[in-house]
């Protein structure tokens, strides 16, 4: 399914206004970055409850009755709870639903009935309440945890709190969400957008938690390309979800059987499952972990994974004890990645999860795991002859992440090369962008002649090239781009006589020139200095 990348863009413009709108209100006394807990909650509350309505009146419109009348009757009330715990996984009561706090917000003044901070977190505390003991409670524990409704900082006092987070129900009542567009990813867009608007403590280095739409999508259509359906997909640092996310969208048939995720960072854990449930996945049917996924694997042992995408933190510095040698996922080759570089640590970890009938990686990554020395050479020669998954090395260009300037690859990896064992397929996109004020972007255009040329797998002059494992083995596993794209310009031919002409007119004007100079130093009586 392609995407359209204008209309998306479109869309975040839209939306950029309206987040900035926002946060303007809430400045105060609490740090700026703080505020995208309470936005990105109330985005997530107002899906969810939208989400109960939609559900509600489909289920209830042949008994002719609304939500609320169900639920006042004792003879539907149960029956309501039953369904939408089964169904959806949560309940939010009538008077709970986002439209009644927003209703309570922006009525005239002095009408009653007004709303107050202790509405809106009854209404969270009892939307997790009802989650408790039942399948569901996993995938909604703490959700809300990082959206502090008590804090001070917000006023201190209830009606100074109310004030303020009333007009964030107000300002999120005003976007545009349309719960069956699965191609904006609103929760993962505003995340990015609130990064760039409040530019400061750990938004400097948040980039990593959500990868742009560009390098995004080339990610996921790589990973997934030729498959009608996935059984297990997996993002080992996911973030906010968006990548894993977006593999749904290339898949034929756009079937997963279920979601794997594992992210270190609490509040991105968090809004990682909140994209999940935005997106229309079954709590049944994904797994978001949280820790350290080198040096606790959450998947387990015996998970495989039909399609992983991953854009870890690059460089990573990381505790590479000698007894990680004994994890199975380390244990193929004799040396660790190195603990300022655990780039190849994240790939090994991906490698021992595929799926051994046709698993498929596609890694973001920078440039420095195609050349440097060391154990990454001896972790390089592994994965190209020892396991044999490298498939295809793709150069991208500079500065198409948030956080970084630094030029990115794609490694793509199979499980079955499909008659490609005894190559690798390289290609240089790295001239290849829309330059932007900030940050460059990838079109539809570059995202697709990455895709064609990969699919076809043969040579185009200064751009692709399919590597012998010969030729491979020749540069000493050294994967560097250019030892196998040659993208030099040629040097213009110099005709040398011509050149020796126009020297040798030169010389006659200087000296002319001269000749006048010397006359006029003469009549002045001075002495010429050449």
């Amino acid at each position: 399914m392609a995407i359209d990348t204008q209309k998306v863009q479109s869309q975040a413009a839209e939306l950029s206004a309206q987040l900035w709108s926002i946060a303007n209100d809430l400045r105060g006394g609490m740090d700026a970055n703080e505020f995208r807990n309470y936005i990105l909650g109330t985005i997530f509350y107002r899906y969810l409850s939208e989400r109960t309505e939609n559900y509600m009146q489909e289920i209830l419109k042949d008994d002719n009755l609304t939500y609320e009348e169900a639920f006042s009757d004792p003879d539907y009330k149960s029956v309501v709870e039953k369904w939408s715990i089964e169904h959806l996984g949560y309940i939010i009561k009538p008077g709970n639903l986002f439209r009644e706090l927003n209703r309570k917000v922006i009525r005239p003044a002095g009408d009653g009935d007004r709303f107050s901070v202790e509405d809106y977190e009854r209404a969270v505390n009892e939307l997790t309440g009802s989650t408790l003991g039942h399948k569901s409670e996993a995938a909604f524990a703490g959700l809300f945890d990082d959206m502090r409704l008590q804090d001070s900082r917000l006023g201190d006092s209830i009606s100074e709190r109310t004030d303020k987070i009333g007009k964030v129900i107000a300002k999120i009542g005003e976007i545009k969400m349309d719960l069956k567009d699965q191609e904006f990813d609103v929760l993962g867009t505003a995340y990015m957008i609130l990064i760039g608007l409040f530019q400061s403590g750990a938004g400097k280095k948040s980039g990593e938690f959500f990868t742009p739409v560009g390098p995004s999508t080339l990610c996921a259509t790589l990973a997934s390309l030729g498959l009608d359906e996935a059984r297990a997909v997996g993002d080992c640092t996911c973030g906010s979800g968006s990548m894993l996310l977006d593999v749904r969208k290339h898949l034929t048939t756009g079937r997963v059987g279920h979601f794997y995720g594992q992210e270190n960072n609490p509040t991105t854990y968090n809004l990682a499952r909140m994209n999940m449930l935005m997106h229309g996945i079954d709590y049944q049917n994904f797994s978001i972990y949280k820790g350290d996924t080198l040096t606790n694997d959450m998947y387990g042992d015996d998970l495989r994974l039909t399609v992983q995408v991953c854009n870890p933190p690059y460089s990573l510095k990381w505790d590479a004890k000698s007894e990680m040698l004994d994890d199975p996922r380390y244990s193929g080759v004799d040396k660790l990645a190195p603990k300022s570089h655990a780039d190849f640590a994240f790939v090994q970890h991906m490698v021992y999860h595929m799926e051994e009938a046709d698993g498929r990686v596609a890694v973001l990554l920078p440039h420095g795991v195609l050349f440097r020395g060391g154990a990454e050479e001896s972790i390089r020669k592994w994965l190209i002859c020892t396991v044999n998954r490298l498939d295809a090395v793709i150069g991208l260009p500079g500065n198409l992440f948030h956080g970084t300037s630094i030029p990115v690859c794609i490694l793509v990896l199979k499980s079955k090369r499909n008659g490609n064992s005894d190559n690798v397929f390289f290609i240089d996109a790295s001239k290849d962008f829309i330059k932007g004020k900030n940050q460059n972007e990838l079109s539809d255009e570059h995202i697709k002649k990455i895709i064609d040329t990969y699919s076809n797998r043969t040579d185009v002059e200064k751009y692709a090239h399919l590597a012998t494992m010969d030729e491979i083995k020749a540069n000493d596993y050294n994967l560097n781009i250019p030892r196998y794209v040659d993208t030099s310009e040629k040097e213009e031919e110099i005709d040398l006589s011509e050149v020796a002409g126009q020297i040798k007119d030169i010389n006659s004007e200087i000296e002319k020139v001269q000749n006048l100079l010397k006359g006029s130093f003469d009549e002045l009586g001075i002495e010429f200095p050449f």
